[in-house]
C-alpha cells in the first residue's frame, strides 16, 4: 500500500485541480497531484543532466567546430534563463 501526505492547497488550486479532472484530463485529483510531481521530477532530472553538460563545457571547452553554433547558441539561451545560484 502506497503511503499517503495531506497536502494544504489555495482555493485557487484547488479549483485548478478540480477543473483539470472535470475536463477529463485527469481521473481524479490525487492523479492531477500524482502528474504534477512525475512532470516536475522530469524537469528536474533534465535540468540536472543540461547543468551537468554545462560543467562540462566549462572544464572543457570545445571549438565551434565541435559543438557547432547552433550548440553554442542553445547553451548560451539556457545560461541567461538559468542563472547560478545564489549561496546559501
Amino acid at each position: 500500500m502506497s503511503p499517503q501526505i495531506a497536502v494544504r492547497l489555495s482555493p485557487e488550486e484547488w479549483a485548478a485541480v478540480d477543473a483539470v479532472v472535470a475536463k477529463g484530463r485527469c481521473p481524479s485529483r490525487a492523479a492531477v497531484i500524482r502528474e504534477s510531481l512525475a512532470l516536475f521530477l522530469r524537469e528536474e532530472r533534465e535540468k540536472e543532466i543540461v547543468e551537468s553538460y554545462r560543467r562540462g563545457y566549462a572544464e572543457h571547452p570545445d571549438t565551434e567546430e565541435w559543438v557547432g553554433e547552433l550548440g553554442i547558441a542553445l547553451l548560451a539561451e539556457f545560461d541567461a534563463e538559468n542563472p547560478e545560484p545564489e549561496p546559501l
